[in-house]
């Protein structure tokens, strides 16, 4: 009896034992599938991070390939533009030089005309005073003569 009793406590203890056993395996449970839920949501979050990572990373990928086809075009129209100036400024040193020999054959031709005039302008002179001489000769002479016709007559 005492042992039958014994028994019976310890039955009972086991099932009480086991009761919270099976609560505890149930509040296991529950949160094992809270957290395989969590963890499926959290799946599913990463999958949607996954996808719009992939997005972006096309978008970048594009974005990197425009502004590289962007940053060619402007280096070769940099480029176009730098070679233009050269020429430009080759012509314009083309044109300067041209400028300047034209320049100094002006300043000569000026040059040989100045001293043509200037000996035109002495040959003048001296062929004015010449002529003056020549005048002053020949009113002292009609003076002269003037003077004998009057002693004369």
């Amino acid at each position: 009896q005492e042992e039958k009793k014994q028994l019976t406590l310890k039955v009972e203890e086991l099932e009480r034992k086991l009761e919270s056993t099976s609560a505890q395996n149930i509040e296991f449970l529950q949160v094992i599938a809270k957290r395989e839920e969590s963890i499926h949501q959290c799946q599913l979050r990463l999958e949607e991070k996954s996808r719009e990572c992939s997005s972006l990373a096309r978008q970048l990928e594009m974005a990197i390939e425009d502004a590289k086809r962007q940053v060619e075009q402007a280096r070769e129209r940099a480029v176009s533009r730098e070679r233009a100036a050269q020429s430009k400024m080759l012509d314009l040193e083309t044109q300067l030089n041209r400028n300047k020999t034209e320049l100094n054959q002006l300043r000569r031709s000026k040059e040989d005309a100045e001293r043509r005039y200037e000996s035109r302008l002495q040959d003048l002179r001296d062929r004015l005073e010449q002529s003056e001489s020549t005048n002053r000769s020949m009113q002292n002479y009609v003076q002269f003569l003037k003077s004998s016709y009057d002693n004369v007559f």
